[in-house]
This record gives structure tokens, sequence and C-alpha cells, in this order.
């Protein structure tokens, strides 16, 4: 697998573009915790109602446990003990759904900040890179098989723009038919700096191997 152009200027792009985009994945990282963090500060309440809660259920069941063991009375005593602790248990499920709808939101805003911005990352860094990688690599296993110079010279007819083209020569298309070995071999040479494979020692025929 190629991962890097050969030449120097365009592998340092490709560092440089690799380091900033793993440098923002994990900035969005960190913002999506930091405001996953910061939301879930506020279910705080809800925990101190749920512990209020149990606390209270225990007092009233604990204060009616005792007073239902008074002879003759208790179980009168002991009765709206038993009964105020329901409202503890109100308590507690009301901290618990404030607890859950807060986790919610701070998984919705965490992952929301962090996503978005990844995402673009992908589309713009990785999308581009995937393809250089693939066609890269997909190229210099076909120079190294034997990859003419013509048809090289042909795939930057199809591929590069046509402003470069005629950079190379005012008709280069007419150039290629004729055969014309200076134009197919700067048109060759474009095609594989294009997927940043270097040519070491061109042949009069063949696109030479490539290290």
């Amino acid at each position: 697998m190629k991962l890097y152009s050969d030449f120097a200027v365009q592998r340092g792009r490709q560092v440089i573009a690799d380091i900033v985009a793993l440098a923002l994945i994990a900035v969005s990282i960190f913002a999506g915790i930091t405001v996953f963090s910061a939301v879930d500060q506020f279910a705080q309440f809800g925990r101190q109602l749920q512990t209020t809660g149990v606390d209270f259920r225990t007092s009233m069941t604990d204060a009616g446990t005792r007073l239902g063991g008074v002879p003759f009375i208790g179980e009168g005593i002991s009765s709206p003990f038993t009964t105020a602790s329901s409202a503890g248990d109100t308590l507690t499920a009301v901290g618990q759904t404030r607890q859950d709808i807060v986790r919610q939101a701070a998984i919705a805003l965490g992952v929301g900040v962090a996503a978005l911005p990844i995402l673009i990352v992908l589309l713009i860094w990785l999308l581009p890179r995937l393809r250089f990688v693939s066609l890269a690599t997909r190229t210099r296993a076909q120079v190294r098989a034997g990859l003419t110079t013509d048809l090289l010279a042909l795939r930057a007819l199809s591929h590069q723009k046509v402003g470069t083209l005629t950079k190379v020569d005012p008709d280069a298309a007419a150039a290629w038919r004729r055969g014309d070995p200076v134009v197919m071999q700067r048109l060759a040479g474009l095609e594989l700096r294009s997927v940043g494979i270097r040519i070491p020692s061109p042949g009069p025929n063949t696109a030479a191997s490539v290290r």
C-alpha cells in the first residue's frame, strides 16, 4: 500500500494534512467529552433528590417499624409513617427521571459537538486520501507489471485537465496518436506524478518500475 507521494512537496502537504486532520478529530472528541461532562453536572440535582427520597423512605420505614413494636397501639402509630415512606419513593422516582433526561441530553450534545466536525474532516480529508492511496497503490502495481508509456499517456489524456495537457503540447491528443515519444513520456510522467509516483529511470517504451 502506498500512503504518501514520492515527491517531497506533495508528500509534505499530505503529512501536514494528516497531522492537522487527526488533531482536529482529537480536539473534537475532547470537546464532545467536555460538553457531555458539563451538561451531565445538571443531573446532580436529580441525584440529590434520589438520595433524599431514599433517605426519607428509610427513615419513615425504620420509624414505623420501631413504633409498630409498641404494644396495643403500635399498628395505629406506625401506619402514618408507612404511608409517608411512599413520598420517599416518589422523590426517588423524580430524581431518577431527572437524571435520565439530563444524561440523554448530555449524550446527544456531546456526540453532536464531536461528530459534526469529525464528519466534515472525514469528508474533506479522508475521502481524498483514500482515493490517493487506492490510485497510487494500483498504479504502482501496474507499472511494476509493465504498464507501457503509451497507456499511461492515454490515461493522462483521460484524467488530466485540459489546461495541464496543453502545457505539455498544444495538441497532446494528436501527438499521442502519432506516437511522439517526447510528448508521450511527458504525459506518462504527468499521470504518474498526479498519483505521487516518480520514474527513477524512464525507458523508451515502458514507464519503468517504481521502487
